[in-house]
């Protein structure tokens, strides 16, 4: 274990760091894509990534984290046991524990693979005894020292193929009143889904079932490849480098935005009237569809985009339930991104239900030919994925995670999450990232991170805010 250092921003001092192994008598992963080389010199398995791994390996990890009421014990005694649990949950989930490798081939391309080595995954204690609970929750606007709650900062996929670095870290930071618990986790290994996925794990492990019955699913990391792709797919790149690209970190803000069951509920009503009796009938605007609408058409006043400027929203698809065969408990990234785009002017004339209705086709035109078909396509064509693409320097959105991912599910044996907070990881102007609601039952929450006069506005605007509820 490695000593303290100095405070940080926001007076965040690392107490320790180390690098956690799952058990060595873990036997979860046998049997589901990777497992522990069962002799010292035996060769580590080895996980190819697929094109949706590949296509996000220019991004920055995942970081979400969670703030949780003041634990009955501090200090070692707290870290050494979340340490344990989460050495017992990275048991489960065994490639986390392992290494990126990129091969550069004679041909003139390159692979990239996860080798199951077991080196483990890092894990941070951290106090920031000058911040309390509520210096986080009691505002809309999110504070900057969230950011320090987290490792890996602006670290990009690509990054752990390059250096050593592991592909999953938590940091534990016990602050006044209270305890944050972030991750972050390599976005070219593993989804939303799953990296939530091991949160409700490693929680439910530690607060006292830390049996094999455990109510998530078991781990699957043995990836999905439609038939006609080459394993591993070969990058016509001579180096991985030279597919990086590391985005202008423009100056953002973030606030936190929370919509109420029943105001979900108003929204998603209030845009299936609008349709209904059209040609746009045929589609049923579901609730985060409604919300993210209500949000864009706020964002294009927000940011006084002219009526003929072209806006564009990107939403995440998830892929599980649209693809025959795949398990619930698949480990890597099963996601596509779906783009609806009009102008400015159409946005705020056609109204909520016209806005929801274009979200609504971007997401319904995913079905699983059509899933095949861009992974057939970008073996031959590969694209990467870019936050600077994809904020488009002021005039898009760009949402992902999901309203059903069990955040506040995550107690940890001394109560449930008081809130749900992201890292700095690919925030850029236009970055809107959704989360269930704290009341659960159909409520959710925008964490919407733009340019500062813009969200100044956004906050100002009454037609918006008037679907928030404000914290207490």
């Amino acid at each position: 274990m490695e000593g303290g250092s100095a405070p940080g921003a926001g007076g965040v001092r690392v107490v320790s760091r180390r690098m956690v192994r799952p058990p060595s008598s873990s036997t979860t992963a046998n049997g589901n894509g990777c497992h522990p080389p069962e002799e010292e010199e035996e060769d580590a398995e080895v996980i190819h990534l697929t094109p949706w791994d590949l296509r996000l390996i220019s991004i920055d990890y995942i970081q979400k984290g969670l703030v949780l009421p003041k634990p009955p014990v501090a200090g070692d005694d707290l870290v050494d046991a979340l340490a344990s649990s989460f050495a017992r949950a990275l048991g489960r989930f065994y490639p986390l524990a392992g290494r990126l490798a990129a091969e550069e081939r004679a041909d003139g391309t390159v692979t990239v693979s996860l080798r199951c080595t077991g080196e483990g995954a890092e894990f941070v204690h951290a106090a920031a005894p000058g911040v309390a609970v509520a210096d986080i929750v009691t505002s809309l606007y999110t504070p900057p020292v969230v950011w320090e709650f987290f490792s890996l900062k602006h670290v990009l996929g690509a990054d752990a193929a390059v250096e050593p670095l592991p592909v999953l870290s938590a940091q534990v930071t016990e602050l006044a009143d209270g305890v944050f618990i972030g991750m972050s986790l390599n976005h070219s290994v593993a989804d939303g889904t799953a990296f939530w996925h091991f949160l409700n794990t490693w929680s439910e492990i530690n607060r006292g079932g830390g049996g094999v019955d455990l109510s998530t699913p078991a781990p699957v990391p043995r990836r999905w490849f439609v038939e006609t792709s080459p394993v591993p797919v070969p990058m016509p790149f001579a180096k991985l480098e030279h597919i990086v690209r590391r985005f202008e970190r423009t100056t953002v803000q973030e606030y936190f935005f929370t919509f109420s069951a029943a105001s979900v509920a108003k929204l998603k009503a209030r845009a299936n009237d609008e349709v209904a009796g059209t040609a746009m009938a045929t589609a049923t605007i579901s609730s985060l569809q409604a919300v993210l609408a209500h949000l864009w058409r706020a964002v294009c006043r927000a940011r006084r985009l002219p009526p003929e400027q072209r806006t564009f929203y990107s939403v995440v698809v998830g892929c599980r339930g649209r693809v025959h065969r795949m398990p619930p408990g698949y480990v890597g990234n099963a996601m596509v991104f779906g783009k609806a785009e009009a102008t400015a002017g159409e946005v705020e004339e056609k109204g909520l239900g016209w806005t929801a209705w274009l979200l609504n086709r971007a997401v319904a035109s995913f079905d699983e030919a059509a899933v095949r078909e861009s992974l057939e396509r970008w073996v031959r064509e590969p694209d990467f994925t870019y936050m600077g693409n994809l904020s488009s320097r002021g005039t898009a959105l760009v949402t992902g995670s999901s309203p059903r991912f069990d955040v506040f599910g995550n107690d940890f044996g001394w109560g449930k999450p008081v809130a749900v907070r992201s890292g700095a990881g690919n925030k850029a102007d236009g970055k809107a990232t959704v989360f269930e609601g704290p009341e659960r039952g159909g409520s959710m929450s925008l964490e919407v991170c733009i340019a500062p006069d813009a969200l100044a506005r956004l906050v100002a605007d009454e037609e918006f805010m008037d679907a928030v509820s404000l914290p207490a």
